[in-house]
């Protein structure tokens, strides 16, 4: 049987000099890619019945962009199966870094799985992923890009939580997991419930759905892509306390979700984000290729990672010329028990990212799936509730205090308090040059809130007058989802300054700390699908929002496509460091 491509290919790390090619196929073989006289081959490995490969380019140039084949060859036979005949779009291209460009970085979060018919556009939105890819394929088609680094191409594309839907799933994905049921009750096999996904199996077919579609599929074989989770990667407030871990545990089902939803992350996600060295130093990588079936080793893993958050790191960093970027996981390294929440890291995560706090670098960039600034009206929100969750106003109203952290979802990084000072104040010690020759900026971006603003910060007191770095909040939500229209009109209020001087007084009545950091919104709040682009160069950064708007009335007309090809506008563009 001859080999095929099931998902990818995609571009994922590069440097200067290298770049990474993952795929997954729907047999096992040997995976070769070509670009000019480079060659990167790999051999696939199998974890519960699918096979992936990571296939490394080493020795490249500076800035290149050089079109690639993906083949692959078993028992003997050998095909070309990327790119796919008469596809339409420009070839895939193997981009590497060029260190004295300018930088561009792309980045959003919570991106929900559905077709672009006009009534999904209407429902949904649209897909800001599919809108970048239709644009980007139209100027490569045209001659006005050419791939190369500096020729205003996004440099990276950031995913920053949220690439999948575990738990809010479609119509199609209902349908497969009915069946998947249905062959495991006439087995005589355990049968979950139809609407949760479970297994390895169910994971991988919730990928596929999300990755496959042709425009995305493009966008991510030619746009290098770095990712990291957030709660629906896994489920709905994952790890939000240790209430809410004692609840999900009383799950039959729950031991395998956890399992198989971190398993699936570490292969479809996590192993891109890491260069050829980080990988080979991985303590699962090795373990799992050497198997002709790794899905023991991998399953023995995943439940470890949930259950000793220190025996995995999954933050990674990554720099671009004289930018350092931080991608920190808020997520699976919680450290969450309801009398003493040690953090929204735990201690090796926590240790990783205090040394990589430094100056000495034109920008500090720290992605996490979840803002680390809110409007303050929130901020002081979740710290309240985190005091009174935790006992500070009397044992009589820790639990409803925790039926109101899980019902809004008051978790976080002001909901962590002891990790938001840290950082904080690590990042004031940047700003005043304590930590070595003060950037231009510090840059938190984020996701999750499905709303999207530019939050200016500054250091208190004396701190301030000693700074000449620019600190400020990017958040960039949604890619593709809806926030419900009272939700959005509970953000509008706690924008407002009043709010968050009643909700700084709340706080300090639980015996909060004040915060190292002043902020205000600068900009936004702005609801709706969006992509953001922070371009950097030298000491200059700025960055820019863009969204696709739609009318029912354009959905309407009777020469519209059955897909809907949607026009991109800038939402805003600001300048952060001149």
């Amino acid at each position: 049987m001859r080999a095929g491509l099931r998902l990818g290919p995609m571009l994922r790390h590069v440097t200067d000099t290298t770049a990474t090619i993952w795929v997954e196929t729907d047999e096992p073989c040997r995976v070769s890619v070509a670009a000019g006289e480079h060659r990167a081959v790999a051999e696939t490995f199998t974890v519960h019945g699918h096979h992936y490969a990571v296939c490394e380019f080493t020795g490249l140039r500076p800035g290149s962009a050089l079109p690639y084949e993906v083949r692959l060859e078993r028992n003997g036979e050998e095909a070309t199966v990327w790119p796919e005949p008469g596809s339409g779009y420009p070839p895939s291209l193997v981009r590497t870094l060029d260190h004295t460009a300018p930088v561009r970085i792309l980045f959003g979060s919570c991106r929900m799985t559905t077709d672009h018919s006009p009534e999904a556009v209407l429902r949904n939105g649209v897909d800001m992923l599919r809108a970048q890819s239709l644009r980007l394929a139209d100027r490569r088609g045209d001659g006005r890009l050419d791939g190369t680094a500096g020729d205003a191409e996004p440099t990276l594309l950031l995913l920053i939580g949220d690439q999948v839907y575990a738990d809010e799933l479609q119509p199609g994905m209902k349908r497969f997991l009915r069946e998947n049921r249905a062959r495991a009750e006439a087995k005589g096999e355990a049968h979950p419930p139809e609407d949760e996904v479970v297994f390895f199996d169910e994971y991988a077919e919730l990928y596929r759905r999300a990755w496959s579609d042709p425009d995305v599929r493009w966008l991510l074989s030619t746009v290098p892509t770095l990712m990291l989770f957030d709660d629906h990667d896994i489920r709905d407030d994952w790890n939000t306390s240790g209430t809410w871990r004692r609840q999900i545990a009383e799950n039959p089902w729950w031991g395998p979700r956890i399992t198989s939803g971190l398993g699936a992350y570490w292969v479809y996600q996590h192993l891109g984000n890491l260069s050829s060295e980080q990988r080979a130093a991985d303590p699962v990588f090795g373990k799992v290729a050497a198997q002709e079936d790794g899905s023991d080793v991998l399953d023995a893993f995943a439940q470890r990672a949930d259950e000793d958050p220190v025996s995995y790191r999954w933050s990674h960093r990554h720099d671009v010329g004289g930018t350092r970027l931080l991608l920190v996981d808020t997520r699976c390294g919680r450290v969450v028990e309801d009398d003493r929440r040690r953090g929204i890291l735990d201690s090796v995560e926590s240790a990783w990212l205090d040394e990589q706090l430094t100056g000495d670098v034109d920008h500090l960039v720290v992605a996490s799936t979840l803002p680390f600034l809110l409007p303050r009206g929130v901020h002081y929100l979740e710290a309240w509730n985190e005091a009174v969750c935790a006992g500070k106003w009397g044992r009589a109203l820790r639990r409803p205090s925790e039926t109101l952290r899980q019902a809004i979802d008051l978790e976080h990084w002001s909901a962590f308090q002891d990790s938001f000072h840290a950082v904080a104040d690590a990042v004031v010690q940047v700003a005043a040059g304590g930590r070595g020759a003060p950037p231009a900026s510090v840059l938190f971006l984020g996701g999750d809130v499905h709303f999207s603003y530019l939050a200016g910060a500054h250091p208190r007191g004396g701190a301030a007058r000693a700074s000449h770095t620019r600190i400020a909040q990017l958040v960039c939500s949604p890619v593709r989802n809806q926030l419900p229209s009272l939700v959005g009109k509970l953000t509008r209020v706690a924008a407002w300054r009043i709010t968050g001087a009643a909700g700084a007084l709340l706080a300090r009545m639980a015996g909060v700390r004040r915060p190292g950091l002043s902020w205000e919104l600068d900009a936004g709040p702005w609801y709706g699908n969006t992509l953001a682009t922070l371009t950097i160069e030298g000491r200059r950064a700025e960055v820019g929002w863009e969204h696709a708007p739609v009318s029912a009335d354009a959905m309407e007309t009777p020469e519209q496509d059955s897909a809907f090809r949607p026009e991109l506008r800038e939402l805003a563009r600001e300048r952060i460091t001149d």
